[in-house]
Formats: C-alpha cells, sequence, structure tokens
C-alpha cells in the first residue's frame, strides 16, 4: 500500500517524533469530527498535528498537517464546523463535506441526531456558504426492517430530495450489509429494529427508484462500496475521496492537481459555462488506480487519504453502527475527551 511521506516534527513538549504527512486527511470514517470534535480539530490544526492510534495493534502515529492540501469531512450534524469556516479558510481553504442525511427519525435506528427538520436546515446553510458540489449528501445505509418497505424507503428519499436537491449535485446509498457485520445485526435488535437484507429483486427496485428521483432532480445518483454496475438504471459508483471531484472543486491549487494527475482539456471554451469550464479537469484512470486506498474495500473506488479519528468514538450511537463497537466504551473515550479537550488524541490520552 502507498504510504505517505514522513518527516521529524516537533511536539507540545518540545519532542521531536517522525509523522506521516498525508496531502488529504479524512476526518472522519471513524467517528463524527465535525459534531462532536470541531474545536478540537480546529486546535490540532493550528498546532500542526494529531496524535492518533492503530485500530489494529494500539500503537500512536503522529499526523502532521504542514503538507496537507485537502479536508474531507464525514458528519450526519456538521452545525458545530460552521461557526470554524472562516478560520478554515485560511489555513486549509479545500474541503468538503459527505452530509449524511438519513430519514429514521420515526423508527429512532438514529436516536441521538438532531430533528430532520433540523439536520435540513445545516445542509442549507452549508451549502450555501461551500458550494452545492462541496456538500455530498449520503442516504446510507438504506435499511429494510418490519416497518420499513422499499416503498417507504423511496418515500423518505423523495421527500428529502425534494427539499435538499438543489443544494447538492450528487446522492450517495448503499445497502445495509448484515451478513458481513454480524454486531451491526445484533445491535440493530437490540434496537429494536428487526432488519433483513436486501433481496436482489428489492436492491433492483430501489436503484431504479432513486435514479428516476435523482435525474428528476437533476442530480447525480451513486453507489458507495457496491459490486453491481447499475449504469442502465443512471447511478454509478462512487469515489467518496474523490479525484474527480477533487479536480472540479480545486483545480486552483496546482500542487493538489499534480498529485491526482489532473490536468486541463483544452478545447472550443467560446461562451461555456463556469461549469463547463470546471469540467475541463480531468483525471486519468491511470494515476487513479495508483492512488486508489488499498485499505478500503475492493470495490471502493476512493483515493487514498489518512484518517485522523478512532473507532469508539462518536456519541451518536446509531443502530447500525460499525465503528463503535461497544456504545459504552465510546461514551468514556467521549467523556474523557471533554474532561481533556486540548489533548493531542481525540479520546484525550
Amino acid at each position: 500500500m502507498a504510504c505517505w511521506s514522513k518527516e521529524e516534527i516537533e511536539i507540545g513538549d518540545g519532542t521531536k517524533v517522525s509523522a506521516q504527512m498525508p496531502i488529504i486527511v479524512s476526518a472522519s470514517r471513524s467517528t463524527d469530527v465535525p459534531a462532536f470534535y470541531a474545536d478540537w480539530f480546529m486546535e490540532r490544526l493550528k498546532a500542526g498535528y494529531v496524535k492518533w492510534f492503530n485500530p489494529f495493534n494500539g500503537l500512536p502515529l503522529y499526523v502532521g498537517f504542514r503538507k496537507t492540501r485537502l479536508i474531507v469531512f464525514w458528519s450526519k450534524n456538521p452545525a458545530p464546523m460552521l461557526a470554524h469556516l472562516d478560520k478554515l479558510d485560511g489555513i486549509c481553504p479545500n474541503y468538503y463535506f459527505q452530509f449524511t442525511l438519513n430519514d429514521y427519525d420515526k423508527e429512532r435506528i438514529e436516536p441521538r441526531v438532531p430533528p430532520i427538520e433540523k439536520r435540513i436546515e445545516t445542509f442549507r446553510k452549508l451549502s450555501e456558504r461551500v458550494g452545492r458540489d462541496r456538500v455530498v449528501w449520503r442516504f446510507d445505509p438504506l435499511i429494510l426492517a418490519d416497518n420499513i418497505s422499499v416503498g417507504d424507503l423511496l418515500g423518505k428519499v423523495e421527500r428529502l430530495g425534494d427539499k435538499i436537491a438543489k443544494y447538492t449535485s450528487r446522492l450517495v446509498f448503499s445497502f445495509i450489509d448484515i451478513e458481513s457485520y454480524k454486531k451491526v445485526g445484533g445491535n440493530l435488535r437490540k434496537g429494536g429494529v428487526n432488519a433483513r437484507e436486501f433481496t436482489p429483486k428489492e436492491m433492483s427496485e430501489i436503484v431504479q427508484g432513486i435514479g428516476k428521483l435523482a435525474k428528476g432532480w437533476g442530480i447525480v445518483a451513486a453507489t458507495c462500496g457496491e459490486i453491481a454496475d447499475l449504469d442502465q438504471y443512471g447511478v454509478e459508483h462512487n469515489r467518496c475521496i474523490d479525484d474527480r471531484l477533487i479536480a472540479k472543486c480545486f483545480h486552483h491549487d496546482a500542487e493538489l492537481m499534480k498529485f491526482i494527475g489532473a490536468q486541463f482539456v483544452q478545447g472550443d471554451m467560446f461562451g461555456a459555462t463556469d461549469e463547463e469550464c470546471h469540467d475541463r479537469w480531468l483525471v486519468s484512470d491511470e494515476v487513479h488506480a495508483k492512488l486508489k486506498d488499498k485499505g478500503q474495500r475492493l470495490s471502493c473506488g476512493c483515493i487514498m487519504s489518512k484518517d485522523i479519528g478512532e473507532y469508539n468514538t462518536c456519541p451518536h450511537l446509531c443502530h447500525y453502527c460499525y465503528a463503535n463497537t461497544n456504545n459504552a466504551t465510546a461514551m468514556t473515550n467521549w467523556k474523557r475527551h471533554c474532561e481533556c479537550p486540548h489533548a493531542e488524541t481525540i479520546t484525550g490520552r
């Protein structure tokens, strides 16, 4: 697997340590940094580094931000980040949001997220602040249960899309995978949700429905981590850490464009719109293959990034969460963070 370069940095106590220097930072697949750790993250950006623990061997690692050109945020509630965007623009102006906006309020599957209308308002504010291309709507995961049918799901997606489609250019979705993540099924049952896998027929119905809705809204529909090719339904494979989106939104950054191998394709641009000019920045399949994140699933289209979050740290406590293996541990870690909010690590260690 390709790795980031390493350099020696000086940490808070004056000690010099070796640190990874990622160009792209993910914040974070492992927890909701914008919702719960926004202040801490901004403080660490200013400090220039973060201390991170490897989830597989427990060893500490330092991550420096001196070479960072892009941050990708993942959140169900990025409202706390809104107050930091002016400062963020001055430190690292290249960033976008993966905003998971589901509607499971009635079923209480995401019991600790804000009410749906409040999250819709946050979505609107964020989009108006940074631009619709930089706020990716995720309805993720799609869940079937005793009280949620295919028709119910499509209705939820449609009602949300009617309110927020003009504030985004992309809808990303995936199907819940209970077989591969046994603990997810158990946690859903503990939460009173009798979920089950989708049949191929139900998947086809959902994909066709979402593809049709997205076309009507004028946005792109894409699946996250799904193997099947769904082009015939107008649904593509997504890249969450997306070199195509990066080239479109941040082509003014020559260093970032060099890293992803983006080039401007010349042509007759007389009378071209800004959107058409932006879409002239293209990435090659060859460079994309070299940058593919080997740490993700085979069907994942993401290019490499460094995630600075940690598992068992998200207080949302969603019943389907794969990042929290134990809710009590997650809350213990959150409380430790609150007691030591200025620590080098997200958990206050």
